[in-house]
């Protein structure tokens, strides 16, 4: 339900201070149904639950409920009660040990992104050394395939080691494969979302500033405002204090005249105070839907780079048993080395006679 607002009387009220401290906790809802329905989990319903309409402070041109100081005072409940969410625990500022006199709740979260941000740009670039180590090593591999270092050894001996030259060849072909899927499937995916996870928080980080900065500005109408309403309510008491018979009729217009004044400054007052509590309400909704954008975000991070990382190991796992596969036919070659036959076969190819010498008959 609307709280209306309550009208100024002609006189300084006692309870003035209490209204200008108005803080409508509908206005949050006086958005289109559109709108509303638009923002997730149904969260814009949530509206600011304040106690009492002159329980609350103004803290960096925001408005928030003073602490409960009784039991039966009811506290604000949690837009997400069974989640840390983001949406409820960065609505006030914080001091800056550096020196800024505060950091909005969001430029915590948004840093937070941005730490994220560049920790992926940094994952990417440990997968791009990765990449060249594995296309220097398949370059050195190939080349040293085609070295001509004992390529005249012989028998079963000769084709262990011409099959362990060829399995360094394929090794290398087995490296560059996998430097260029680490490539396709690890390192693009990494810098293409991290471009658009830019993208994204550049445009809500602005969104929320300038909301911030209107939020600020209509606290500076309400403060012109209360100050020109204390002007003239100080004016009309020092008119009515000054009455005097010889010239009541003056007076009496003087008063009259103060009084619409005091009156318009009043109305002037409200209509200052309810523009500022609907762009505390538009920045509240517009907080809410952006700290759940943010989460979201976060979690495809997470999971985008768990995935990759995933990808990254089953790569390197087939790369190993691909290695594998090279060095097994060198294994089975070596198993086959034998001294004897290798005797055999050079005999075979280059024997010159099997004629013995004998001693010479006398």
């Amino acid at each position: 339900p609307s709280i209306s607002p309550l009208p100024l009387p002609p006189s300084p009220p006692p309870r003035l201070k209490a209204i200008s401290l108005l803080c409508s906790s509908s206005s949050f809802l006086s958005s289109s149904p559109s709108d509303v329905s638009q923002k997730p989990l149904s969260l814009v319903s949530h509206s600011l639950e304040f106690v009492s309409l002159f329980f609350c402070i103004q803290i960096n041109c925001v408005t928030f409920p003073l602490p409960s100081v009784t039991p039966d005072q009811p506290e604000q409940q949690l837009l997400k009660p069974n989640e840390w969410s983001y949406c409820d625990y960065f609505w006030t500022d914080k001091k800056d040990p550096q020196g800024t006199p505060s950091v909005g709740g969001f430029e915590v979260l948004l840093q937070k992104q941005l730490k994220g941000k560049q920790m992926q740009k940094e994952m990417a670039e440990f997968v791009r050394e990765r990449i060249k180590i594995e296309d220097e090593y398949s370059k050195n591999l190939s080349k040293l395939s085609q070295s001509p270092l004992a390529a005249q050894e012989e028998g079963t001996l000769g084709e262990a080691w011409a099959q362990l030259k060829r399995s360094c060849h394929d090794e290398a072909e087995v490296h560059l494969k996998f430097s260029n899927k680490l490539q396709c499937e690890v390192e693009k995916p990494l810098l293409t979302f991290r471009d658009n996870f830019k993208k994204e928080l550049k445009k809500y980080d602005h969104h929320i500033i300038d909301l911030r900065k209107q939020l600020a500005s209509r606290y500076a109408g309400v403060e012109k405002a209360r100050k020109a309403l204390a002007d003239r309510q100080k004016d009309l008491e020092v008119k009515t204090q000054q009455l005097d018979i010889k010239h009541m009729n003056k007076h009496e217009e003087d008063i009259k005249k103060a009084r619409r004044k005091s009156t318009q400054a009043g109305d002037d007052l409200m209509h200052n105070v309810d523009l500022y509590n609907r762009a505390q309400s538009k920045w509240f909704e517009e907080m809410v839907t952006t700290s759940l954008e943010l989460e979201r975000l976060e979690v495809e991070r997470v999971e985008m780079i768990r995935q990759n990382l995933r990808q990254y190991t089953t790569l390197r796992h087939e790369t190993d048993m691909f290695n594998q596969s090279t060095v097994e036919p060198v294994d089975q070659l070596l198993q086959s080395v034998d001294p004897a036959k290798d005797r055999e076969l050079w005999v075979q190819e280059h024997k010159t006679g099997e004629l013995r010498p004998v001693d010479m008959d006398i």
